[in-house]
């Protein structure tokens, strides 16, 4: 009998969980829900993660007093962690620093490293930076990145799980335009398909949302799950509550429970799960637990 590094019983026993990711987005400090803070370090502490992976926006105006708060609330989880800026993470006002230092407050405080790596015997998990001082919200991937990502990538082989993190999201959920993907996230797509990405993470747009690549991306074989967090902590839910993203994975199959806040209860309940099986031309939903 073989156990990862956290002592759980290892892929070789069919069925058991051996990686769990949590996944929170759009944190926004400067305009938090102050109730959510202390609940949500709790939830995610009782989850016992081998990986948290935040998929951006840090800050609301990437102030310096912002950074700090998020500096010390990243100090305050569990490790090892993943980050990636957000376009909030950028200066708004200040011209100057937009263009010319538009992510020296973010190295300074949460990370000099923007494209971060975690590996281990189960899975691959990559984080690039889509966040872009020319545009105020929308953001962008290229042909440099991609590369990169996918020299990564093709360097480990399935069952190994392959991860993807980026501030702006691969697919939509319904409501959306096109305006509000990835900019070239169609030229990008075959790349990392051909490479075997199996999961999509991002935020962004404060909704909640799971899908398939197979819909939006016609790509022979390849059909790679989306999954998409709203935002944690902030008070601009957009018509949902704050909530975050569970994902656990047991080869060939990946669970994916979102915890939603209940005010009433001041904590994070369980409110939806997902369930996938990879197979022959990629993954599947198998079934909704709740």
């Amino acid at each position: 009998m073989l156990f990862n590094s956290r002592g759980r019983v290892a892929r070789h026993c069919p069925g058991l969980i051996v990686r769990t990711l949590v996944h929170i987005s759009d944190i926004h400090f400067g305009r938090v829900d102050n109730a959510t803070v202390a609940p949500l370090r709790r939830a995610i502490e009782a989850c016992q993660p081998d990986l948290v992976a935040i998929s951006g926006d840090l800050t609301q105006r990437a102030r310096t007093g912002e950074f700090r708060e998020a500096r010390e609330f990243l100090g305050s989880l569990p490790s090892p962690q993943i980050v990636v800026p957000g376009n909030h993470d950028i200066p708004m006002h200040n011209l100057y620093a937009r263009f010319v230092h538009r992510l020296d407050k973010y190295q300074r405080y949460i990370t000099q490293d923007l494209e971060p790596v975690f590996a281990d015997e189960e899975m691959v998990v990559v984080g690039i930076n889509t966040a872009r001082s020319a545009t105020i919200k929308n953001g962008r991937i290229n042909t440099s990145q991609v590369g990169r990502m996918q020299k990564r990538l093709c360097a480990v082989e399935a069952p190994i799980v392959k991860v993807v993190v980026t501030h702006h999201p691969f697919d939509l959920p319904n409501g959306f335009q096109n305006r509000d993907l990835l900019g070239r996230a169609a030229e990008a797509m075959p790349g990392l398909a051909k490479c075997g990405a199996d999961l999509f993470l991002s935020g962004h747009l404060h909704v909640g949302f799971t899908g398939n690549t197979a819909v939006r991306y016609a790509i022979a074989g390849h059909a790679a799950l989306i999954v998409q967090a709203g935002t944690a902590t902030s008070t601009r839910g957009r018509g949902e509550p704050n909530s975050f993203n569970v994902i656990r994975i047991h080869h060939p199959q990946i669970e994916v429970e979102r915890l939603t806040w209940e005010s009433s209860a001041c904590d994070f309940r369980r409110s939806h799960i997902q369930k996938f099986h990879r197979g022959e031309h990629g993954w599947a939903e198998l079934k909704s637990a709740l």
